[in-house]
């Protein structure tokens, strides 16, 4: 399924007229606060986050998963899935892919059938977490961290088959997030697991090319529930560190320990330059990949609050990769993107507005409730006028969501693909 611009227009036009008063309300009331609203349109019509191959069918839980129909069986039909929701939005013009899951048969005609979406391919991800068909060596009891050499040098040579597929496609950096741990006490040596694991991203990172980046995730606990080697983010640091000026750390928004302070932890690798990578979700009690911004809409502003305020002022930390990492157990996985693509729109527009002098004031004054007040007001303002703004100017739907439903999307791919299909990966 295509959806032309053609197409999109005639959606939206019974959408403009309460899009046109809408906007001039809000662009009148934050012009005459001092904000530059045409800046603040461009920079929201301008981000691009990733989508990866493996959020497109419906996701699971350990006791069970649920198909929705008309899910993409293939490479090329992931990438017409996204091409469809970057279509709706033009939010979502990159794709990252996961390998094994993902790996293309015929390169030339992916990165054909890419282009013809409008969409680059975003960092590549490595899978030693688990065995795959015909493996001659086994992760279950570790794969950079193991002290079975030979998977150890399995694991390691995976990352370079998958740098060497990234390289063809071209991408330039790999995402490493590991499972390796233990479920019991004494089943592995702490200090020899890091040490390991460190010697493994070392080889890993030598591997790459000189204009590639290495993202090195983080999680505090699963699938072993006792320890992880990367629990958080200074190990993650510390890793990064020893790898090279190239290697980052990368922030999995669900993979933290309830009630951390995930702003902080962002600030902090932004004035050290190590941000590399985002992963977009939301959680209530642990990594439960929710659609971002469903369970902690202002935890989500005061992130994007330090991400827009480290942008404009470290210049020794990389633009951050962004790439949305959740499961859709009970929605339509487009429509969770979309819904994902809208939540983090707004949350960047809201900290877009913070006047950040005013802010910086202050905090210069110790004024604490002048502070707090000029952050709530930006977050309290309803910014959706100003994406639609920007949708409306990249010749995307005003609505994405509406617009879906309205083109029946979901119908037309299980007409074209079928009822009963699983996506590849899950």
């Amino acid at each position: 399924m295509i959806i032309g611009k053609d197409i999109i227009e005639q959606n939206n036009k019974s959408e403009v007229e309460n899009f046109n008063s809408d906007y001039a309300y809000l662009s009148d009331k934050l012009t005459k606060s001092g904000a530059n609203v045409s800046e603040i349109v461009n920079k929201i019509a301008d981000f691009q986050v990733a989508i990866p191959s493996w959020a497109l069918g419906a996701g699971g839980t350990r006791f069970g998963r649920f198909s929705y129909g008309g899910e993409p069986s293939s490479l090329e039909q992931k990438l017409d899935d996204v091409g469809l929701i970057h279509a709706l939005t033009h939010s979502a013009g990159a794709i990252s892919l996961h390998i094994p899951w993902d790996i293309p048969s015929d390169v030339a005609a992916i990165k054909e059938k890419a282009a013809s979406h409008g969409l680059i391919f975003d960092a590549m991800n490595s899978n030693t977490f688990q065995d795959q068909p015909n493996a001659k060596q086994s992760y279950k009891f570790g794969s950079l961290n193991a002290v079975n050499e030979d998977a150890r040098a399995y694991a390691v040579e995976h990352n370079k088959e998958v740098i060497r597929i990234g390289k063809e496609l071209d991408s330039k950096s790999l995402t490493v997030w590991l499972a390796d741990g233990a479920s019991f006490p004494g089943q592995l040596n702490f200090q020899t697991a890091l040490s390991k694991t460190e010697q493994s991203l070392k080889e890993i990172y030598a591997g790459m090319p000189e204009d590639w980046k290495l993202f090195i995730e983080y999680k505090p606990y699963e699938p072993n529930f006792y320890s992880t080697t990367i629990q958080d983010w200074g190990t993650s640091f510390m890793l990064a560190n020893a790898c090279g000026d190239r290697a980052y750390t990368l922030v999995d928004l669900g993979h933290h320990l309830p009630n951390s302070n995930i702003e902080q932890i962002v600030a902090t690798l932004m004035y050290k330059g190590k941000l590399g990578g985002f992963h977009f979700n939301d959680s209530k009690y642990g990594d439960d990949d929710l659609t971002v911004g469903s369970i902690k809409p202002y935890a989500l502003f005061l992130i994007f609050n330090e991400l827009v305020y480290g942008i404009e002022n470290n210049p020794q930390n990389p633009y951050p990769a962004w790439m949305i990492d959740a499961s859709h157990n009970i929605k339509d996985p487009l429509e969770d993107l979309i819904q994902s693509l809208e939540a983090i729109l707004i949350a960047y527009a809201q900290a877009l507005l913070v006047d950040q002098k005013a802010l910086k004031d202050a905090q210069l004054n110790n004024d604490v409730v002048r502070a707090q007040e000029i952050l709530q007001n930006a977050y309290r303002t309803d910014v959706r006028p100003l994406l639609k703004a920007a949708r409306l100017q990249t010749g995307a739907a005003l609505d994405p969501i509406a617009a879906y439903r309205n083109l029946k999307v979901r119908e037309t791919l299980i007409s074209e693909r079928g009822l009963n299909v699983k996506a590849t990966g899950l």
